[in-house]
C-alpha cells in the first residue's frame, strides 16, 4: 500500500506543534481558548499570567534584555518536588528540581531545540563552589541557582524560566478528567504523600489520575533516568492530546487555575502571547529533541550521572547556533571545570544528608 508522505510529514508537525505547546505550559494553549472562545477565557488567562508572574533579580550572559518578539531566547522550564519529606531540619521547605529541560527558540526559523538535563548530571554548581547533581541546585539556591547552574553548564544564557510543582501536574490531569495512556511497564511506587507502595499500575491502555499520571512520570527506580525521560513524554503527550479536543474545552477554567496555583514565572502575559507566532509558523514548526549523553557513575558510592565531555562541548556548539551567538558572546567555562575537578571529594561529603 502506497504512503502518502504529505499526509505523514504533516502529522509529524501537528505532533510536534502540540509538543511544544505543552512545553510552553498549559497557559499558552489558554491563551490561544481565550482567543478563541471569548472574552472570559482570555481575561482569566491574562490574570493567571499576571498572577504568576515573578521575575527574579539576577545576572546573566546577556548584555541587554531580550524581547521574545523578535530576538532568538531561551526558556529553562523547571519541575519541583515540593512534598512534605523535602521539609529542612530547620523546617524550611528545599525542593529539589526533578525535571529539567532546556527550549532554545529561533525567531527567524520559528524552530525550537529541546534539552533533556538528566536531575543526576554531576555538573558544577556555581553559587555552592563545587560539583554536584544538578538536582541540588534548586535544593541549596532555588531557581536562581538553578539558572546560574544551567548557564555555566552550558554556557549560553538562560533569559527565563518557568517553574510548576507536582500539584500543577496531578491538578491538571485532574482537571481534564484523566489521560489516557499505554503504560509501558507493570510497577508500584510511592504516591504525591510519599507513602510507598500507594500507587500500582499494570502495563496497558488504561486512563490514568492525576496521581497515577505523576507516579508513571517520577518513577525511576525500575530501570534509569533515560527511560524515564520517555515515560514523562508520554504522559504530557496524553495531556496535550486531551487538552486540545474538543471536549476540554469545557474544562478550560478549572484547568487554568490548576497552572496558576502551583507555577511561578518571569514570563509576563505579553512575552507567552508572543510565542503563538511558533505554533501557528507557515511552514510547520521545526522541533529538534537534545540530549545529554553520558553514563552511570559513583562518587564515594553516591550515584551520579557523569556527563561526556566532547558531547557537551558539540551541544553548546548547537545551542550558541540556534540562539545566533558566537563564542565571544558566552564565557568559556574551563576554569570552573577546573575547580570541578578540584573539588569533586569536598561536593559529597558537603551535601552528605541528602540522599537523592
Amino acid at each position: 500500500m502506497a504512503i502518502n508522505r504529505e499526509s505523514v510529514n504533516n502529522n509529524k508537525r501537528k505532533r510536534k506543534k502540540r509538543l511544544f505547546t505543552f512545553i510552553l505550559v498549559p497557559l499558552l494553549v489558554l491563551a490561544v481558548s481565550g482567543v478563541s472562545y471569548g472574552a472570559f477565557l482570555y481575561t482569566k488567562a491574562k490574570s493567571v499570567a499576571d498572577d504568576s508572574y515573578q521575575p527574579i533579580d539576577r545576572e546573566t550572559k546577556r548584555t541587554s534584555k531580550v524581547d521574545p518578539k523578535i530576538d532568538d531566547v531561551s526558556i529553562l522550564f523547571i519541575g519541583v518536588d515540593d512534598s512534605e519529606k523535602r521539609s529542612s531540619k530547620s523546617g524550611t521547605t528545599r525542593s529539589r528540581s526533578d525535571a529539567l529541560m532546556l527550549a532554545t527558540l529561533n525567531e527567524k526559523e520559528k524552530s525550537v531545540k529541546l534539552l533533556s538535563i538528566p536531575r543526576d548530571s554531576y555538573v558544577y554548581i556555581p553559587e555552592r563552589g563545587y560539583s554536584d547533581k544538578i538536582t541540588h541546585a534548586h535544593y541549596f539556591g532555588g531557581v536562581s541557582s538553578t539558572l546560574e547552574t544551567v548557564e555555566e553548564l552550558l554556557d549560553i544564557p538562560v533569559d527565563y524560566y518557568v517553574k510548576m510543582n507536582f500539584d500543577a501536574f496531578m491538578d491538571t490531569v485532574d482537571a481534564l478528567d484523566g489521560i489516557e495512556v499505554d503504560v509501558p511497564v507493570t510497577f508500584t511506587e510511592q504516591n504525591s504523600k510519599d507513602k510507598k507502595g500507594a500507587i500500582h499500575l499494570e502495563e496497558g491502555l488504561q486512563t490514568l489520575n492525576g496521581e497515577e499520571a505523576l507516579a508513571l512520570a517520577r518513577t525511576r527506580k525500575i530501570d534509569n533516568d533515560i527511560e524515564r525521560g520517555k515515560r514523562q513524554q508520554l504522559v504530557l503527550k496524553a495531556i496535550m492530546n486531551k487538552a486540545v479536543s474538543a471536549k476540554a474545552i469545557t474544562k478550560y477554567t478549572n484547568l487554568m487555575e490548576a497552572v496558576g496555583d502551583n507555577m511561578t514565572t518571569d514570563l509576563s502575559f505579553s512575552d507567552i502571547q508572543s510565542f503563538l507566532s511558533y505554533a501557528t509558523a507557515e511552514n510547520g514548526l521545526q522541533v529538534d529533541s537534545l540530549t545529554l549523553t553520558g553514563s552511570d557513575s559513583y562518587i564515594n558510592g553516591k550515584y551520579i550521572y557523569q556527563l561526556d565531555q566532547t558531547a557537551l562541548v558539540e551541544t553548546q556548539s548547537i545551542l550558541k547556533e540556534h540562539l545566533g551567538l558566537t563564542d565571544s558572546d558566552s564565557n568559556s567555562t574551563t576554569d570552573n571545570e577546573t575547580t570541578t575537578d578540584d573539588s569533586t571529594g569536598a561536593s559529597l561529603d558537603t551535601t552528605s544528608t541528602i540522599s537523592n
